[in-house]
């Protein structure tokens, strides 16, 4: 089923996340894809993130780190 997120997609996702030090438990991944995607901060300060359904992932995963930096948030140096 292509628009439901695969184990490898989610993990594409958490690389990203973590990379900005961003905390598993405050993040939200819809388990279906849908068209535009999106990436909300909500008021509970929770990251709820909406994989989109027309493109790969990994053709939207720059764009996915981009609109995190959008957010504030900082990508992590320390590894």
């Amino acid at each position: 089923m292509e628009d439901m997120l695969s184990m490898d997609d989610i993990r594409a996702v958490f690389n990203i996340t973590d990379a900005f030090g961003i905390d598993r438990e405050t993040i939200r991944i819809e388990l279906t894809k849908e068209d535009p995607g999106s990436l909300a901060l909500r008021d509970d300060a929770n990251l709820e993130i909406v994989v989109p359904l027309s493109i790969s992932i990994e053709a939207w995963l720059p764009s996915f780190r981009a609109e995190l930096v959008g957010l504030g948030y900082v990508e992590s140096t320390e590894e």
